[in-house]
């Protein structure tokens, strides 16, 4: 168990589509629609777990080209999750909403993002410390990787929101929003060339 809960903290906290995303929300927007956000990719994550569980990945994986469809779409919602907080409160016509990411897109983003099931396919098929109850297993397994990802979530979601809170003027928060969203841009070019090379 306690090898399972490590490789839970050490996949969950190192950089990612969620919790990269959920720090330039909270940079972009701050703590109340980053605490929504959070919410969303939380319901996704755990339906991915479900989905893996019920064996319902294997069969709509076993298609080749639905990890290049799942790769092409979580990509693209990804850089446009990086344009919006990049841009928050400009003046470009296409990003003019000031509603921040909340549940629908956590939820959307978990859901079309491979690292999402590959994670999720490493917890539930390997890691065994129950071999005499498969759904206790997957129980413990559920309980204990959701205590580890809300608080890691709620870690970046802080950082992002001091970034957010910091009294500096509105270049040096734009320079901020750039950074995050730059990280963003490079975990999904990372993500690319891990699937295609």
């Amino acid at each position: 168990m306690l090898i399972f809960s490590l490789a839970v903290f050490f996949l969950i906290i190192t950089p990612g589509p969620g919790v990269l995303s959920t720090a330039g929300v909270g940079a972009a927007y701050g703590l109340k629609p980053g605490i929504k956000y959070i919410f969303g990719l939380f319901l996704g994550t755990n339906l991915v777990a479900l989905i893996v569980v019920s064996g319902l990945a294997t069969v709509i994986f076993s298609f080749p080209y639905v990890r290049t469809i799942l790769l092409f779409l979580s990509s693209s919602y990804i850089i446009y999750l990086a344009i919006r907080i990049c841009f928050h409160g400009s003046d470009i016509r296409f990003l003019k909403s000031h509603l921040a990411p909340g549940v629908l897109q956590g939820v959307i983003l978990q859901l079309i993002n491979p690292k999402a099931y590959v994670v999720n396919l490493a917890f539930y098929s390997g890691f065994g410390f129950y071999p005499t109850n498969f759904i206790i297993e997957v129980l413990l397994k559920l309980l204990i990787s959701n205590l580890i990802w809300i608080p890691i979530h709620f870690l970046w979601l802080y950082a992002g929101v001091l970034f957010y809170e910091l009294p500096m003027n509105r270049s040096s928060k734009f320079v901020v929003r750039i950074i995050m969203s730059l990280s963003l841009i490079f975990v999904v070019s990372l993500s690319i060339h891990s699937m295609v090379g």
